[in-house]
């Protein structure tokens, strides 16, 4: 079972230690913890080195979007919300330092449902931003998972003139 699993190219979730770049430029609205939230984790996951310019990077990680949203998902006998449904959205797309796409735009979308009760108003809004918290660092493991699966081939376009 084991010659199986290994043979079809399976391996367990393990710690990611390098990405196809060397540096990596993170572009994040500003405003937004998740630029931070990723260049913490690039640099205490991987060996690719964040650096403060563009023109510095081999790849450059733009976060064109990052939103938080809030939906009713039922409601009592009289007419009080019982549950919220918490959607984090986030898009990205990297390229390289010109502009040429090197991993087109994704997005990734994660939801949690927030059991409401009136009494525990206070408690509730802090477990709704853990619960955000928590989706935003579900997002930022994805999005470093994503680039790890980049091959270098893929990360360098071709230079090389058509004949």
């Amino acid at each position: 079972m084991l010659f199986l699993l290994t043979a079809c190219g399976f391996k367990l979730r393990g710690q990611i230690s390098t990405l196809p770049f060397e540096t990596l430029y993170i572009a994040a609205p500003p405003g937004h913890t998740i630029g931070s939230d990723l260049r913490r984790a690039v640099d205490a996951t991987t060996t690719t080195q964040i650096v403060d310019s563009i023109e510095e990077a081999e790849a450059v990680l733009q976060v064109l979007n990052a939103s938080n949203e809030r939906r009713i998902l039922s409601l009592s006998g009289g007419g009080r919300v019982r549950e919220f449904e918490l959607i984090f959205k986030i898009t990205t797309r990297l390229v390289d330092n010109k502009g040429i796409e090197i991993m087109p735009q994704n997005q990734i979308t994660l939801m949690r449902i927030l059991p409401f009760l009136d009494a525990q108003i206070l408690a509730k809004e802090a477990e709704e931003q853990m619960l955000y918290q928590d989706m935003q660092a579900d997002a930022v493991q994805q999005i470093i998972w994503r680039l790890s699966t980049i091959r270098k081939s893929q990360a360098e376009p071709n230079t090389d003139p058509v004949n």
